[in-house]
């Protein structure tokens, strides 16, 4: 669903500078994996977004994928521009649930598989996070999985045009986190925004914009992993 503006020129109404950042020596791999085995009591900050199709409810999941270098790292894709749903903007590695996956983690790690190539041998799924609803009618399940090092991108060009990693605690650190709002079609949109500025393929400074649906579930991983 192409969007009718530029999240990127949207001003900045406020930054939630406010808000404590959990830093990388609390978000070592197995401080994680003792938040799932154990989890706290919290409650999602967002789980549904404003309608802006009727499109019938489609089931899908993500891979929230924590990989285990120096610091954890988050992998995120960019999608191409021509899709029809989301193009261009960054994502989780997923899609929707086929009937011949076993469960949420099964669509998420094939999802991974297909889009970007990554073994399921190097993947340790942590446990899944509550569902999230996109205004285009995805009901998404993010799947948190710790990612060991050693595996090869091998990403499908007609979906991804870019895959890269995030510092774990660049994202869990609110005074990154920006809000917006926009009227769409008589309904009014918030929405979060995380801009990560890395390095491209070619080793070049770029902007990977982080917004919407994907930075949302970020977010409420950091209220799941502050509680």
């Amino acid at each position: 669903m192409a969007l009718s503006f530029d999240p990127q020129k949207l001003p900045v109404v406020a930054v939630d500078d406010h808000l404590p950042a959990l830093t990388a020596a609390v978000l070592r791999s197995d401080d994680v994996r003792r938040r799932f085995l154990v989890p706290p009591v919290w409650t999602p900050e967002v789980k549904t977004e404003p309608r802006f199709n009727e499109r019938a409810p489609t089931h899908a999941s993500v891979l929230v994928a924590l990989v285990e270098r120096d610091e954890l790292t988050v992998l995120l894709t960019q999608r191409t521009d021509h899709l029809n749903d989301h193009p261009g903007q960054v994502s989780f590695a997923g899609g929707r649930v086929e009937s011949t996956d076993a469960d949420a983690a099964a669509t998420a790690l094939r999802e991974a598989h297909e889009e970007i190539g990554v073994e399921a041998a190097f993947i340790d799924v942590l446990g899944a996070m509550p569902t999230y609803t996109t205004g285009t009618g995805f009901i998404v399940t993010p799947i948190v999985a710790l990612v060991r090092p050693g595996f090869t991108l091998n990403a499908d060009p007609f979906e991804v045009a870019a895959v890269f990693e995030v510092p774990l605690a660049f994202l869990m650190n609110p005074a990154n986190h920006r809000r917006h709002a926009i009227d769409v079609n008589g309904a009014r949109r918030e929405f979060l925004s995380m801009p990560w500025d890395g390095i491209d393929d070619q080793g070049q400074p770029r902007r990977y914009f982080i917004w919407g649906a994907t930075a949302a579930m970020l977010r409420n991983l950091y209220r799941f992993l502050a509680a």
